[in-house]
C-alpha cells in the first residue's frame, strides 16, 4: 500500500507531498476532512506506529479547547478522539508497504523522502 492521509488545505502537507515526490510512485491520497478515517484504517495505522498516542496531535487547537491537556488520556481515548475529530490526527500519515511515517518533523520527512526514492 502506498497511501497518504492528509489535509488538502494544509500548507505543510502540500509542501511534504511536493518535497518528497510521493505522487511519482503512484500513492493514493485521502483528504481526512472530506473522507473520514475509518476505525479499520486507524487501527492499522496504530498497529504500524505502535500506539494510538503516536498518531495523536497535541498541537490541535481543540486539544486545549476541550481541556484535554489536563486529562490523563488512555489508548482508547486517543483512538476515540481521532475518530471523532480529524484534527487530532498527527499529519500527514504515510504508509509505504510495511513502513509508516507520522507527522511533519524534519527526520520523518527526510526518511519519507528516502523511502520514496527507493520505491521509484
Amino acid at each position: 500500500m502506498k497511501k497518504m492521509y492528509h489535509l488538502a488545505t494544509c500548507d505543510t502537507c502540500q509542501r511534504i507531498i511536493e518535497e518528497t515526490g510521493i505522487r511519482s510512485i503512484g500513492a493514493t491520497f485521502q483528504n481526512i476532512k472530506e473522507e473520514k478515517i475509518t476505525a479499520a484504517q486507524l487501527d492499522q495505522m496504530a498497529k504500524m506506529a505502535g500506539s494510538y498516542e503516536a498518531l495523536f496531535s497535541r498541537r490541535a487547537l481543540k486539544y486545549k479547547e476541550w481541556g484535554l491537556k489536563d486529562r490523563n488520556l488512555t489508548e482508547d481515548d486517543y483512538r476515540n478522539l481521532i475518530l471523532e475529530e480529524y484534527t487530532f490526527l498527527k499529519r500527514p500519515v504515510t504508509i509505504l508497504g510495511k513502513k509508516i511515517f507520522v507527522g511533519n518533523g524534519k527526520k520523518t520527512v527526510a526518511a519519507l523522502k528516502q523511502a520514496v526514492e527507493e520505491e521509484a
